[in-house]
């Protein structure tokens, strides 16, 4: 007989489900399922692709997810409870939506994508051990994070659970500061914070032993300092002051009074043989609570290019991050108390890109403009509100109209404003046919801020509309690069799949289609490239369930008057109409 092979593989297991799910469900049935997809598609799924988890079964309140390192998944679901805690911050308890959360590092068995194994079972049995709100881990996850990550973990003790012959040690991971860092009296006085986000870039610590690396400890530092430094809605602290802490123990809460700062970003830097492996996190100093951590391990053949390439990347990532921050802590306000940069950041909470978050948006935007007429960035927001109007609203003239006005107004006002000329650029591009002048505040924005993954990802969608693949492509992979777990990913995502279409790459067009579904799974847009992709790869059957999904999320879409009212390239209108018209979709 043949040996049938079991394929089995080391894997970390993350289980969770909601408490109480029956009680919130008998209360609210459709709430309860609302308000869950809504923290899926917000909160987890980003998180996900963030931390390279991979979900592989899921129940009516229930998540199984894999990750090839324990690392990702213990950080995955810190940030996911952090992240519930806000959420819930305005939500009345009974009606909080509260996950409990286990994790296990064992073997698995995988058949047919799905996955079984002891692996699996101890952590359903943690998750079920875990109070409300916690997280729960065994003992082989307690020995791998060590010391690696800034968080402390309780000694549950042992438990015999269901289904387990031996008994299972728990940890209970318990958030904070890293327990190792000594606070430094100080007796400098407190400092007010400024009226915008605030950030100070502390000196990276050389963890080498090797006293010749604080130049690239610093020339990062440095590097980063001045990065973030163009972004026009940032308060930056200049080195000078930031470097007075080099060589100190640091309290970061401390750091924040002293420096007038909401944030710090912290690092090191650790040099073997060839490699050097840099860590950063951006910190809220008020709370000490962790906003965002990477770990970039690199040759050193070119040192300057790879100083060159950490800055990029970090300034790319905490941008969106801060944004985040920025975000969740408006909604903590009062409504009253709010002025015209406290009502933006409300409005950019809403998936404008769907006309039910416009109809939340327009209002505070139309109170930040009231405050202050010339504010750019408001003028660029309802820019890209009215684009969604007229694109998913009967391409109606007047909300074409409103768009490019509000574009305008941004371009004039916002010269010095890399995100309020993406918006604009945005919109003059796809809404008034001037992909001249879209380049144009593309390039300034760029000049601006270098490391705007914003700008590289709405740029890339109109770049490949417009049928500048190349552009399109190496735009759409920059932007993902930078950034990798942003919402509005599905743009650069669109920009990759209408570049690989043009050329006739059709796997990579369907691969980049499927992406931008996992990023916003309610955009038809998305399944339209994905159905005409498919076409063209002869899988007729999918391709025709995609096109169903278009008209389920968007009953009025027509394919011919897309093309038109985006001024799509005749060459990629063509051929995408012709996929279309086989996949069954409208004219």
């Amino acid at each position: 007989m043949t040996e049938v092979r079991v394929e089995r593989r080391l894997a970390a297991i993350l289980a969770a489900d909601v408490a109480e799910y029956s009680r919130l469900m008998g209360v609210d049935e459709e709430g309860t399922l609302t308000a869950l997809k809504a923290h899926r598609r917000e909160l987890i799924d980003p998180l996900l692709i963030q931390h390279h988890g991979r979900i592989f079964k899921t129940t009516g309140d229930g998540i199984l997810i894999e990750f090839a390192s324990v690392i990702d998944a213990v950080r995955c679901a810190v940030v996911i409870q952090q992240g519930m805690e806000e959420r819930n911050a305005s939500v009345a308890q009974r009606q909080r939506i509260i996950f409990r959360i286990g994790i296990n590092l064992g073997d698995i068995i995988v058949e047919e994508g799905d996955i079984f194994g002891d692996g699996v079972n101890v952590a359903a049995r943690l998750e079920a051990l875990a109070r409300p709100g916690e997280v729960y881990v065994s003992a082989s996850v307690r020995e791998q994070v060590g010391e690696k990550l800034p968080i402390g973990f309780a000694d549950m003790g042992e438990h015999k659970v269901k289904n387990i012959a031996r008994p299972i040690h728990v940890y209970k991971i318990e958030k904070g500061v890293d327990p190792s860092a000594t606070a430094t009296p100080s007796t400098k006085p407190s400092l007010a914070l400024p009226d915008r986000p605030s950030i100070a870039v502390l000196p990276f610590q050389n963890m080498s032993g090797d006293r010749e690396q604080d130049y690239f400890c610093d020339g990062v530092v440095e590097d980063i300092i001045t990065g973030l430094s163009r972004i026009k809605w940032l308060f930056v602290i200049a080195r000078n002051s930031s470097f007075t802490y080099k060589g100190r123990a640091i309290d970061v809460k401390q750091v924040g009074l002293e420096l007038g700062v909401r944030y710090v970003l912290e690092g090191s830097v650790r040099k073997s043989g060839k490699r050097v492996r840099i860590t950063t996190q951006l910190i809220e100093a008020e709370t000490g609570r962790h906003l965002w951590a990477e770990r970039y391990d690199r040759s050193l053949d070119d040192i300057f290019a790879l100083q060159d390439e950490i800055t990029l990347n970090v300034v790319g990532a905490i941008e969106p991050s801060l944004r985040q921050a920025e975000v969740e802590r408006v909604k903590r306000k009062r409504p009253e108390n709010l002025d015209a940069y406290d009502l933006l950041l409300r409005a950019i909470s809403t998936d404008v890109s769907m006309p039910e978050g416009v109809a939340q948006a327009l209002p505070f935007l139309e109170r930040a403009l009231a405050l202050e007429p010339g504010y750019a960035r408001a003028h660029g927001h309802l820019a890209m509100c009215h684009h969604t109007l007229y694109l998913r609203g009967g391409l109606r003239e007047e909300n074409r109209q409103a768009a490019i006005h509000h574009a305008h107004a941004a371009i004039a006002h916002g010269q010095d404003d890399s995100t309020a000329l993406t918006l604009a650029g945005f919109v003059v591009g796809m809404d008034e046919h001037d992909r001249a002048a879209a380049s144009q505040a593309f390039e300034t924005a760029l000049a601006l801020s270098p490391s705007s993954a914003f700008t590289y990802a709405v740029g890339s969608a109109v770049l490949g509309w417009g049928g500048d693949t190349d552009r399109a492509i190496k735009w759409g992979e920059r932007a993902i690069r930078l950034n990798p777990f942003d919402s509005w990913n599905f743009f650069p995502c669109h920009g990759l799949a209408l570049g690989h279409f043009s050329l006739g790459h059709y796997e990579e067009a369907a691969a980049a289609a499927r992406k931008a579904i996992q990023f916003n799974p309610v955009f038809s847009m998305s399944y339209m490239l994905l159905a005409a992709s498919l076409v063209k790869l002869d899988r007729l059957e999918e391709a025709k369930s995609a096109a169903a999904r278009v008209l389920v999320l968007q009953p009025s879409y027509r394919f011919a008057k897309h093309f038109k009212s985006v001024d799509c390239a005749p060459a990629l209108a063509a051929s995408l109409s012709a996929a279309l018209n086989v996949a069954g979709l409208p004219q």
